[in-house]
């Protein structure tokens, strides 16, 4: 088990600084590109809820995809970290102005028991990660909080990531739920086979 968890480790510090060194302008180039394609998905089109998670850091920006959603009439919902229990509690938002600094300061709903919306009630989940591979394996930030969300569901996945974050190969655990679509800014990986350049 040791030895998994420590390439896991190493794996997540290298792909972290590969994408940490990705310039101002060229992110912004990526991201658009990314954002085209999540917006011409027919499983994003077709979706009425979408689960997004905020960007932090060097990730694939989501903040810019978040009113372009609520403008085309999706319920968008995005995460809170409970921390007592290590696990996400779903918030359907309505504005970017319901959200405040959160766990690590990523942003987070800032709203009522009312307003959560249970994972069964997602068509779509956008997940973040610091890796994947065209296995649809996915290496997270090491907490499980998106394991934790999609062990009992089969909602469709996917994950943004740049083409810097694909790897060959992710060390994968019987645990750990694939994804079943990845974007990045120079295509899209469907797992069952298809890829479309």
């Amino acid at each position: 088990m040791a030895p998994l968890v420590s390439d896991k480790a190493r794996l997540r510090r290298e792909v972290l600084s590969r994408r940490d060194v990705i310039t101002t302008d060229i992110k912004r180039i990526k991201d658009a590109a990314i954002k085209k394609q999540l917006f011409a998905l027919l499983e994003f089109n077709n979706a009425r809820s979408v689960l997004f998670y905020a960007s932090f850091k060097s990730e694939v920006d989501t903040l810019a995809l978040l009113p372009e959603s609520l403008a085309h009439g999706k319920r968008v919902a995005l995460p809170k970290v409970d921390r007592a229990s290590g696990t996400l509690i779903l918030f359907e938002i309505k504005t970017m102005e319901e959200l405040v600094p959160g766990y690590l300061g990523i942003p987070e709903p800032n709203l009522p028991e009312a307003r959560i919306i249970d994972i069964t009630d997602i068509d779509l989940v956008i997940v973040p990660g610091v890796a994947f591979d065209g296995q649809g394996n996915r290496l997270g930030y090491g907490k499980g909080f998106y394991d934790k969300l999609l062990s009992h569901t089969q909602v469709r996945t996917v994950a943004l990531a740049y083409e810097e974050q694909v790897l060959n190969r992710i060390p994968a655990e019987a645990h750990d739920r694939t994804m079943d679509i990845i974007i990045t800014d120079k295509r899209i990986l469907y797992i069952n086979g298809r890829e479309k350049d």
